[in-house]
Protein backbone atom coordinates (compact mmCIF):
# COMPACT_ATOMS: atom_id res chain seq x y z
CA UNK A 1 0.00 0.00 0.00
CA UNK A 2 0.98 3.11 -0.82
CA UNK A 3 0.93 6.65 1.30
CA UNK A 4 -0.12 9.42 0.17
CA UNK A 5 2.65 11.84 -1.59
CA UNK A 6 2.56 15.24 0.95
CA UNK A 7 4.31 17.08 -2.27
CA UNK A 8 0.94 16.55 -4.07
CA UNK A 9 -1.22 18.22 -2.00
CA UNK A 10 -4.05 17.70 0.95
CA UNK A 11 -6.50 14.96 0.47
CA UNK A 12 -9.14 17.35 2.14
CA UNK A 13 -8.04 20.04 -0.52
CA UNK A 14 -9.01 16.87 -3.56
CA UNK A 15 -11.85 16.59 -1.99
CA UNK A 16 -13.01 20.32 -2.15
CA UNK A 17 -11.42 20.63 -5.56
CA UNK A 18 -13.54 17.35 -6.96
CA UNK A 19 -16.85 18.62 -4.85
CA UNK A 20 -16.78 22.34 -6.75
CA UNK A 21 -15.95 20.44 -10.13
CA UNK A 22 -18.93 18.43 -9.56
CA UNK A 23 -21.20 21.19 -8.81
CA UNK A 24 -20.33 22.92 -11.90
CA UNK A 25 -21.31 20.13 -13.95
CA UNK A 26 -24.55 20.24 -12.29
CA UNK A 27 -25.11 23.44 -12.81
CA UNK A 28 -23.96 23.92 -16.28
CA UNK A 29 -26.66 20.89 -17.30
CA UNK A 30 -29.33 22.40 -15.32
CA UNK A 31 -29.06 25.74 -17.21
CA UNK A 32 -28.74 23.22 -20.19
CA UNK A 33 -32.11 21.89 -19.22
CA UNK A 34 -33.55 24.94 -18.98
CA UNK A 35 -32.49 26.77 -22.20
CA UNK A 36 -34.28 22.70 -23.79
CA UNK A 37 -31.02 20.30 -23.50
CA UNK A 38 -33.15 17.49 -23.04
CA UNK A 39 -35.07 18.09 -26.41
CA UNK A 40 -34.69 15.97 -29.62
CA UNK A 41 -34.77 18.46 -32.80
CA UNK A 42 -36.79 17.67 -35.87
CA UNK A 43 -35.52 19.12 -38.83
CA UNK A 44 -37.94 20.97 -41.24
CA UNK A 45 -36.87 20.34 -44.75
CA UNK A 46 -38.88 23.25 -46.91
CA UNK A 47 -38.57 21.70 -50.49
CA UNK A 48 -40.57 18.23 -49.05
CA UNK A 49 -42.97 20.39 -47.40
CA UNK A 50 -43.66 22.64 -50.38
CA UNK A 51 -44.01 19.86 -52.22
CA UNK A 52 -46.86 17.96 -50.52
CA UNK A 53 -48.34 21.46 -50.14
CA UNK A 54 -48.55 21.65 -53.47
CA UNK A 55 -49.88 18.03 -54.20
CA UNK A 56 -52.53 18.94 -51.90
CA UNK A 57 -55.61 19.24 -53.99
CA UNK A 58 -57.65 22.81 -53.57
CA UNK A 59 -60.23 22.40 -50.88
CA UNK A 60 -61.88 25.87 -50.03
CA UNK A 61 -64.91 24.93 -48.28
CA UNK A 62 -63.47 24.01 -44.98
CA UNK A 63 -60.30 24.03 -43.48
CA UNK A 64 -61.05 22.27 -40.27
CA UNK A 65 -61.59 18.92 -42.74
CA UNK A 66 -58.59 19.56 -44.55
CA UNK A 67 -56.22 19.85 -41.38
CA UNK A 68 -58.04 16.47 -39.86
CA UNK A 69 -57.09 14.50 -43.36
CA UNK A 70 -54.12 15.71 -43.92
CA UNK A 71 -53.09 14.32 -40.43
CA UNK A 72 -54.74 11.25 -41.25
CA UNK A 73 -52.62 11.33 -44.07
CA UNK A 74 -49.41 11.70 -42.24
CA UNK A 75 -49.97 9.66 -39.37
CA UNK A 76 -50.78 6.69 -41.56
CA UNK A 77 -47.24 7.46 -43.95
CA UNK A 78 -45.59 7.35 -40.25
CA UNK A 79 -47.00 4.40 -39.38
CA UNK A 80 -46.61 2.78 -42.69
CA UNK A 81 -42.90 4.22 -42.58
CA UNK A 82 -42.48 2.52 -39.15
CA UNK A 83 -43.48 -0.51 -40.18
CA UNK A 84 -41.25 -0.81 -43.11
CA UNK A 85 -37.90 0.14 -41.11
CA UNK A 86 -39.47 -3.16 -38.80
CA UNK A 87 -39.25 -4.48 -41.88
CA UNK A 88 -35.80 -4.46 -43.04
CA UNK A 89 -34.61 -4.21 -38.72
CA UNK A 90 -36.00 -7.89 -38.77
CA UNK A 91 -33.82 -9.10 -42.31
CA UNK A 92 -37.81 -9.81 -43.82
CA UNK A 93 -37.10 -7.61 -46.60
CA UNK A 94 -37.58 -10.48 -49.31
CA UNK A 95 -40.63 -12.11 -48.07
CA UNK A 96 -42.56 -8.55 -48.02
CA UNK A 97 -41.36 -7.22 -51.35
CA UNK A 98 -43.99 -6.44 -53.65
CA UNK A 99 -46.45 -6.44 -50.64
CA UNK A 100 -46.71 -2.64 -49.72
CA UNK A 101 -50.12 -2.12 -51.17
CA UNK A 102 -51.99 -4.67 -49.41
CA UNK A 103 -51.61 -2.34 -45.70
CA UNK A 104 -54.73 -0.78 -47.08
CA UNK A 105 -56.47 -3.21 -49.00
CA UNK A 106 -54.86 -1.55 -52.54
CA UNK A 107 -57.22 -2.75 -55.16
CA UNK A 108 -54.54 -2.05 -57.43
CA UNK A 109 -51.75 -3.69 -56.11
CA UNK A 110 -50.47 -6.63 -57.85
CA UNK A 111 -52.56 -10.19 -56.95
CA UNK A 112 -51.19 -12.76 -54.48
CA UNK A 113 -50.23 -15.24 -56.79
CA UNK A 114 -48.41 -12.58 -59.43
CA UNK A 115 -46.18 -11.58 -55.80
CA UNK A 116 -45.28 -15.36 -55.42
CA UNK A 117 -44.33 -16.10 -58.38
CA UNK A 118 -42.14 -13.28 -58.58
CA UNK A 119 -40.38 -13.87 -55.11
CA UNK A 120 -40.11 -17.82 -55.76
CA UNK A 121 -42.22 -18.30 -53.08
CA UNK A 122 -46.15 -20.12 -52.45
CA UNK A 123 -49.48 -17.94 -52.70
CA UNK A 124 -49.52 -19.52 -48.98
CA UNK A 125 -46.66 -17.56 -47.79
CA UNK A 126 -47.05 -14.40 -49.55
CA UNK A 127 -51.05 -14.89 -47.90
CA UNK A 128 -49.21 -15.60 -44.12
CA UNK A 129 -46.38 -12.28 -44.92
CA UNK A 130 -49.80 -9.82 -45.83
CA UNK A 131 -51.52 -11.17 -43.29
CA UNK A 132 -48.63 -10.39 -40.96
CA UNK A 133 -48.41 -7.15 -41.94
CA UNK A 134 -51.65 -5.99 -42.06
CA UNK A 135 -51.35 -7.26 -38.35
CA UNK A 136 -48.60 -5.14 -37.45
CA UNK A 137 -49.68 -2.54 -39.15
CA UNK A 138 -53.06 -2.79 -37.22
CA UNK A 139 -50.81 -3.04 -33.90
CA UNK A 140 -48.58 0.09 -34.68
CA UNK A 141 -51.62 2.36 -35.81
CA UNK A 142 -53.16 1.58 -32.90
CA UNK A 143 -49.96 2.47 -30.64
CA UNK A 144 -49.76 5.63 -32.85
CA UNK A 145 -52.87 6.95 -32.16
CA UNK A 146 -52.65 6.47 -28.26
CA UNK A 147 -49.86 8.94 -28.68
CA UNK A 148 -52.89 11.27 -29.29
CA UNK A 149 -55.17 10.81 -27.14
CA UNK A 150 -55.98 11.63 -23.61
CA UNK A 151 -57.61 7.80 -22.10
CA UNK A 152 -56.65 4.17 -23.18
CA UNK A 153 -60.54 4.21 -23.89
CA UNK A 154 -61.10 6.72 -26.48
CA UNK A 155 -58.38 4.90 -29.16
CA UNK A 156 -61.45 2.82 -30.51
CA UNK A 157 -63.84 6.31 -30.81
CA UNK A 158 -60.19 8.10 -32.59
CA UNK A 159 -59.49 5.22 -35.14
CA UNK A 160 -63.13 5.22 -36.02
CA UNK A 161 -62.57 9.14 -36.89
CA UNK A 162 -59.65 8.54 -38.24
CA UNK A 163 -61.19 6.32 -41.00
CA UNK A 164 -63.63 8.02 -41.72
CA UNK A 165 -61.66 11.29 -42.00
CA UNK A 166 -58.91 9.43 -44.47
CA UNK A 167 -61.67 7.61 -46.69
Amino acid sequence: MQKADRDRGKFRTFLLGSLKNFLVNEWKQAGRLKRGGGVEFVSIDANVAEDRYAAEPANETNPDAAYEQRWAVTLIEQVLTASASGIQRRGQNPAFRGTEGFHLGDKSAASYAEIAGHLNLTEGTVKVAVHRLRQRFRELLRAEVAHTVARPEDIDGELRHLISVAS
